[in-house]
């Protein structure tokens, strides 16, 4: 095979993935029909009975029978778990028990009317999102839904039956079912099933059958069920070639882009996108344009435009925002990008003046569009108007700019009469632009058009004859009075554009400035609480609202539990519900609470951050505005921010994780070390000591008085050599506990240094020893028994390293060359092999033994770092390095005086 060229014979890595992961889910199955009355709830359950005859753990969740008799008698020998019963404004509704059906984790559970919304105050809003948690929970589900409830068909179900169905459920849960089967009845059958009282009552199946039920209705939604289906069924013999690897005619991977606006036909747009992108089997992609306007938008349009965006992300679209100058400019560019090949739009409802001050998106698109198809998507039934008085919405309310109005075209105007008293001014008519611009600058358009009224009143009554009247005697000065009014209303129109394409601007500059400023703090953090702090005080002012962050526990008893890391104010408090909300989100790695379609009633609303190794926290967010909702721009600030913030905790985690491990290797090496030096300094005494003390024991009598003495003596020497190593690991098991407090006195230098040397007699009883002391040496305040066992150390050490005949000198000096007042030094010097260059860094390490050649010197490796700690502990200092007289070794102590 050429390289570069995929094998199609091999399976699809993507639909393997996909399979492994429905693998670890519970087998979702929906009974499919095109009507009410079709009998999805009896064949429903006589597939469940069928399970339940093969041994399958079967049980009820819900099941609604409508009275009908044939339903009911299926329903009977099934263990029904009891309904949840809420209290809402005075009424009981009853509800399926999901908490309880995951405690009784049957195998299968039934839970009829997919598309159902759940009462307020439920875990989730709808009933679909309890079916995707007991699908998670590994449990297998049954449940029905009519064709109806689609949520791209649903305004095509509007224009067939002209009613709009509110219960609807998105095409990713349908596509995520394992098996659709559709229960399918002719409109005939279900007409006289309806004339039988067989589906509603008497009086509710006449009204029916005139509107709902009549045969044309049935027949195009019995239609739009099959066609529904056999895309389904279609998607999943894809799926099994793919993931069998049987060639096959694939799609050329077309994309398709929406145009998402914040007018009344978003959502049809979106549905009619997304059948696109299924009939073609496409990728869809929701754009949005920020232009100028956006930030005029008012809160109904912005509603529009956040329902809009969740819709097409609810169907599968990934969501894109981007700011821009021109709509036209932005979708094409942004289409190109990611090689989409059809882009769809919503069927303008401008008014015609809008259109020619703006242009029109659609006709702009088809023109500019060359290589891609543009689709317009038919709008709603209803025409409601949108974009002729948005102007009017967003005029001022208050009188100060209509005020400064008048009162910069008074300015205008006596500045034109001034003017016009002493200059010949042919065009003194472009004085009036200045307040209109101002006007439109501060204000907007309907200032601005209030300015331009009157600067044209002013200039008739001022300056065209007949003077100080509302009259025109001139046709040449009704053409001129014409052409100010014009010019004007253009540069209202312009100023009003530039004003909001500025507010834009600085509102996007505003908000990068701060997400570069909350990047550069968090930045150079490495405590965790100090980043939590910064993240939620940095939130809570941009914001307005009270920020907590949650995080599980990493401790036993209580590993994964969420617990509150951070809070701003700090005493924000949370019920048993927003703690149930904050789990869930952190459990299901989706937002809850407040604004969401899970536990919408709690007051906090709760957002997971994840990194791409991981959930990291809960980001917790209460609104304090009047509304008490989270709009579409805090949202996307939220998920900004809390994207920057999962990065930063990671890394911090990370890093404690990468100290703890270094921790844990040191540890280990150095356990590694103990453990090797024990067993050789240990057994290496203890078997000289065994040696000479079995020796006299089975040959006393033989040896002479000499030879006996000399094996004494081997005995005692190792036995000091042993408990001079057990006193090393004894002093520094003590450093490292640091409980050692040093006991200070007065200490003369010399009584030191003779002390330790006649200490230190038997190990260098082979060298050659001198000692020097200086005159009038200071008396530093030190621990006695430290010092001396540091020098000790020092020169048991220099005894190892020296060859047997070799000088050691022992010096004791002012550290600071000699002037009275200053430290003292000690210095010991041999005359051994010198220091490696390399292993100067480490001399004083716990168990490192410089090595000599081939040969390594008996010891434990500790002496060194015993005698660096005894003397740090008392405020003092020790280097160590090569001499410049001779080959040998110096080692420094320094005591402050």
């Amino acid at each position: 095979m050429p390289a570069g060229v995929p094998d199609e014979t091999r399976p699809s890595p993507d639909a393997l993935l996909k399979a492994a992961q429905r693998e670890a889910r519970g087998k979702f199955k929906i009974f499919f029909g095109a009507a009410p009355g079709v009998g999805k709830t009896y064949e429903m359950l006589v597939a469940a009975r069928r399970r339940k005859a093969e041994g399958v753990d079967v049980v009820v969740g819900v099941v609604e029978t409508h009275g009908r008799a044939e339903t009911e008698a299926q329903l009977a020998g099934f263990e029904i778990v009891p309904r949840r019963r809420v209290d809402y404004k005075g009424r009981v509704l009853e509800e399926m028990d999901l908490d309880a059906i995951l405690a009784r984790r049957p195998a299968l559970v039934l839970v009829d009317e997919l598309a159902h919304s759940n009462a307020p105050g439920s875990r989730h809003l709808k009933r679909y999102l309890d079916v995707q948690e007991l699908l998670a929970a590994g449990i297998d589900v049954y449940s029905t839904m009519n064709v109806q409830h689609v949520e791209s068909l649903n305004d095509v179900v509007a224009r067939i039956t002209r009613i709009r169905v509110r219960e609807t459920v998105p095409d990713s849960v349908v596509d995520a079912a394992d098996e659709v089967e559709l229960v399918d009845l002719t409109p005939a059958d279900l007409i006289a099933r309806l004339g039988e009282g067989k589906v509603y009552v008497h009086e509710h199946a006449q009204r029916a059958l005139k509107h709902y039920f009549s045969p044309g209705n049935l027949t195009a939604l019995r239609e739009l069920a099959l066609r529904r289906t056999a895309e389904r069924v279609d998607d999943q013999m894809l799926s099994y070639m793919r993931e069998h690897g049987i060639t096959g005619p694939w799609g050329a991977g077309e994309r398709v882009v929406v145009c998402v606006d914040p007018g009344p036909d978003a959502a049809n747009t979106v549905r009619a996108a997304k059948r696109t992108a299924v009939g073609l089997d496409a990728e869809l992609l929701a754009l949005y344009v920020e232009t100028g306007r956006h930030g005029l938008l008012n809160e109904t349009e912005q509603a529009r435009l956040a329902e809009a965006l969740r819709l097409a992300e609810q169907l599968g679209a990934e969501v894109v925002r981007v700011p821009g100058r021109s709509v036209v400019e932005e979708v094409l560019a942004f289409a190109r990008s990611r090689n989409a090949t059809r882009v769809v739009v919503g069927k303008s409802r401008r008014s015609r003046w809008f259109e020619l001050r703006h242009g029109s998106v659609v006709d702009q698109l088809v023109r500019s569009a060359s290589g891609l198809a543009v689709e317009v998507a038919p709008s709603g039934d209803k025409a409601e108007p949108y974009g002729p008085t948005d102007w009017l919405l967003d005029a001022p309310r208050t009188v100060g700019p209509y005020a400064e109005g008048i009162a910069t075209t008074a300015a205008a105007t006596a500045a034109g009469v001034l003017i016009d008293d002493y200059v010949d001014l042919p065009n003194i008519s472009l004085i009036f632009v200045v307040p209109v611009m101002i006007a439109a600058a501060r204000h907007g358009l309907v200032p601005s058009l209030w300015v331009s009224g009157l600067s044209v009143l002013c200039f008739n009554f001022f300056f065209l004859p007949p003077l100080y009247q509302f009259t025109i005697s001139d046709p040449a000065n009704l053409l001129a009075l014409f052409f100010l009014m014009f010019v004007a209303i253009a540069a209202s129109a312009l100023g009003t554009r530039t004003r909001a394409q500025t507010e834009a601007a600085r509102r996007e500059a505003r908000t990068t400035a701060e997400l570069y400023a909350f990047s550069r703090k968090i930045a150079g953090v490495i405590d965790l609480d100090d980043l939590l702090w910064i993240v939620v005080s940095h939130l809570a002012r941009l914001m307005h609202a009270e920020i907590a962050v949650l995080m599980p526990d990493r401790s036993p008893p209580d590993a994964g539990k969420l617990v509150l890391r951070a809070a701003f104010p700090p005493d924000s408090d949370f019920s048993d519900a927003d703690l149930a909300a904050a789990r869930w989100s952190w459990d299901a790695e989706r937002p809850a609470g407040r604004g969401t379609d899970t536990l919408p009633g709690g007051r906090w609303l709760f957002m997971p951050i994840r990194t791409s190794r991981s959930s990291i926290a809960v980001i917790g967010v209460l609104p304090t505005g009047k509304t008490g909702e989270v709009s579409s721009s805090a949202r996307r600030l939220l998920e900004a921010v809390g994207n920057q913030t999962a990065v930063a905790i990671e890394r911090v985690t990370l890093a404690a994780d990468i100290d703890q491990a270094r921790l844990g290797a040191e540890r280990e090496r150095l356990r590694s070390a103990m453990l090797t030096s024990v067993s050789h300094d240990l057994r290496t005494p203890l078997a000289s000591i065994i040696g000479a003390l079995s020796s006299l024991r089975s040959y006393r009598d033989r040896y002479d008085d000499a030879t006996r003495d000399e094996l004494l003596e081997t005995a005692l020497s190792q036995a000091e050599r042993l408990d001079r190593f057990v006193g090393n690991l004894l002093d520094m098991t003590r450093l490292d506990a640091g409980v050692i407090v040093p006991k200070r006195e007065a200490v003369e230098v010399g009584d030191l240094i003779s002390t330790t040397l006649r200490r230190a007699g038997p190990v260098l009883k082979d060298r050659v020893v001198t000692s020097i002391v200086g005159p009038d040496l200071p008396t530093p305040s030190l621990d006695f028994v430290l010092a001396e066992q540091a020098l000790f150390n020092i020169l048991d050490n220099a005894a190892k390293y020296s060859a047997p005949g070799g000088r050691i000198e022992v010096e004791g000096r002012r550290a600071d060359g000699g002037v009275k007042g200053g430290g003292v030094e000690i210095v010991v010097r041999d005359e051994g092999p010198g220091i490696d260059p390399a292993a100067l860094g480490r001399l004083f390490d716990k168990f490192y033994r410089a090595d000599d050649g081939d040969r390594r010197r008996a010891g434990t490796g500790l002496g060194l770092a015993i005698a660096k700690g005894f003397v740090e502990v008392q405020g003092g200092s020790i280097a160590a390095r090569n001499r410049h007289d001779r080959r040998g070794a110096e080692f420094v102590i320094s005591y402050p005086s």
